[in-house]
């Protein structure tokens, strides 16, 4: 891939550059100077994650639509090795203009399958045959439909509208209310139907971006290095899914893991540990609101086993570890792991 950095390249600040479409600054474009063999002309797939602080904004950039008219596709896949449970939108913020058709796409078995999540279009008819609508659509019973919408993919960015959103709390609100008062009719669902929980789990998330910001109805042939995909942040918030048998999550051996509890063991306590198997292991439950059950795996041939609400369970145990997976800090008991593994690769076709 052709790769560009940050408009300061070694004290020379790029002059912006206009769309003539738009008459709006596209100030991102590389004049020449972009070159991936090179540190301070080149702009690698790591600055999708890194901190913007004061300094220029620093963004990954594809290579120029140079090839027009064939697609210009690039897929950015992210990969956590671990069954990861969503808590917040999924936000994705461009600096070149946010792409016209782009699919966002989520894996269950570590990228063996796909299945789309969202699909993202200037005109989703044209694009892929489907009628535009929006989260607000949605209800309780269509709530895991896969739709187009067109709120998110308008040509050259202005001021305040960079970024494309999958909404995870505006679906997490047909349940709890618009303010998200009610988290025990969330926490209800969640708890009682397989396909709601599926639908917010993921172990790896895949970016399908179809065609950059034109700006226009016509591409300019004449200057088609003002053509490209550039995102400078990529933020995905959730959870280690650890089955409400853990409190936390761990970064060891180069992956994230459970710290288990309720003699349960495995990647994501999925199930009972060796000499616990007085009864078949089970996922701890959200049920009875507010303390769940905790649904403790028991020692072998102890006689009956009593169903009991476990206080351990509580809050602590129903949030497991909440992370910032881009940058992943919070409630880990070491030091905490680096990002997604990405890989961005430039379709061929």
């Amino acid at each position: 891939m052709g790769y560009a950095r940050k408009q300061n390249l070694g004290g020379k600040i790029l002059a912006p550059r206009l769309s003539e479409e738009s008459g709006e600054e596209n100030p991102y474009m590389c004049n020449n100077e972009c070159d991936a063999t090179t540190e301070e002309l080149a702009h690698p797939p790591e600055l999708m994650f890194d901190i913007e602080g004061r300094n220029p904004t620093t963004f990954w950039q594809s290579t120029s639509w140079k090839k027009y008219p064939k697609a210009l596709l690039v897929n950015i896949t992210l990969s956590w090795n671990k069954t990861i449970e969503l808590t917040d939108d999924i936000v994705l913020t461009f600096e070149s203009g946010r792409p016209e058709q782009m699919v966002l796409e989520k894996s269950l078995d570590y990228g063996r399958s796909w299945q789309p999540y969202q699909f993202y279009a200037t005109d989703c008819l044209d694009a892929f045959t489907m009628e535009p609508k929006t989260v607000r659509d949605l209800t309780q019973h269509t709530l895991l439909d896969i739709i187009c919408t067109e709120d998110y993919s308008r040509g050259y960015v202005w001021k305040y509208d960079k970024t494309v959103r999958f909404e995870i709390k505006d679906r997490f609100a047909l349940f709890a209310g618009p303010r998200l008062h009610n988290m025990a009719s969330l926490y209800g669902q969640l708890d009682t139907t397989k396909n709601l929980r599926d639908f917010f789990t993921i172990t790896d998330l895949r970016i399908r971006l179809l065609r950059p910001a034109t700006g226009a109805t016509m591409v300019d042939e004449g200057n088609l290095s003002r053509y490209f995909y550039a995102i400078s942040d990529i933020k995905v918030q959730g959870r280690c899914k650890c089955n409400l048998h853990a409190n936390s999550c761990v970064f060891d051996k180069e992956k994230l893991s459970c710290e288990c509890e309720h003699n349960t063991t495995g990647p994501d306590c999925g199930r009972c540990k060796r000499n616990y198997q007085g009864r078949t292991w089970s996922a701890g439950s959200y049920l009875p609101i507010p303390k769940g059950t905790a649904n403790v795996c028991v020692p072998n041939n102890i006689g009956p086993v009593i169903r009991t609400n476990a206080t351990s369970l509580g809050v602590a145990n129903r949030k497991e570890v909440v992370l910032q997976l881009h940058v992943i800090v919070l409630c880990f008991t070491s030091a905490p792991p680096p990002p997604p593994v990405v890989v961005v690769v430039l379709v061929v076709i």
